[in-house]
């Protein structure tokens, strides 16, 4: 009889089952957060929700990997908006490439000029953006992105950086800015779902800016900007309604006290 050590080694079953359910909890959690962008994109288009609330929302569905605490970020939206977001909303999986061509990296130059990406069109692997004394608009609402880790390397010497993305996309930025702005978002599980695209940015900002923006789709720039100043009018005209409503309290309080 074979002693324990001359036995082979039984097959793993351990493994199999943890991939398994892991796999499982990335699939309820990526459908749990595409029905809830898909609710808070609808419940800001219909001005349900203000741009903060709206951003901070969307965060919290793309950073959580827990579908409970995802599907929470809806409860409170009206029955109508939620029965629109049960359609998942899901990125376009890109064309495939070859293995040389993944390994390529795409540069895009705007130097003392003007560069303007938006439409469909196919988001490369592996790109950079250098702009020098010129602008950089890159709208990525329509584009098609490939499954995985997306990097985008952004230089701005002198000039401006500014992309566009839906709210679907999971976004990761780390950038330094000397003398100039880089803004760092992020909006990424601490685990990314292999099968679902996340984008990638990092880069420099020299006497430049480099803006990331969330729009919904077929928002215009000029719309984006008239939500954002009614709102902004808004917290004004709230703000000065509790104030008075403070000093209407703080008289009632003086009167109490003279009359003491």
């Amino acid at each position: 009889m074979p002693s324990d050590d001359e036995r082979p080694p039984g097959p793993t079953t351990l493994a199999r089952p943890d991939a398994r359910a892991e796999r499982a909890e990335l699939e309820r959690a990526r459908t749990a957060r595409d029905r809830a962008i898909a609710a808070l994109s609808d419940a800001f288009a219909h001005d349900v929700l203000d741009v903060e609330e709206f951003e901070r929302r969307v965060t919290v569905a793309h950073t959580s990997e827990a579908s409970a605490e995802i599907l929470a970020l809806i409860a409170d939206l009206p029955a109508s908006t939620d029965a629109i977001a049960r359609v998942p909303v899901a990125l376009a999986p890109a064309e495939p490439t070859t293995i040389g061509e993944a390994a390529t990296t795409q540069t895009v130059y705007a130097i003392m000029g003007g560069v303007d990406r938006r439409g469909a069109w196919t988001v490369p692997r592996r790109w950079r953006v250098i702009a020098m004394m010129g602008g950089a608009q890159l709208d990525l609402r329509e584009a098609r992105f490939p499954a995985g880790v997306i990097d985008l390397e952004v230089k701005a010497f002198c000039g401006g950086v500014q992309i566009i993305v839906p709210p679907g996309l999971a976004v990761e930025v780390h950038g330094t800015a000397i003398m100039g702005g880089f803004q760092n978002v992020n909006r990424a599980p601490a685990h990314p779902d292999p099968d679902a695209p996340l984008l990638r940015i990092h880069g420099l900002a020299l006497m430049g800016g480099v803006d990331i923006t969330m729009r919904l789709p077929g928002e215009s720039e000029r719309q984006a900007h008239r939500r954002r100043k009614v709102e902004s009018r808004q917290e004004r005209r709230a703000l000065r309604a509790e104030q008075r409503a403070d000093r209407r309290n703080q008289r009632s309080l003086d009167r109490i006290r003279d009359e003491r």
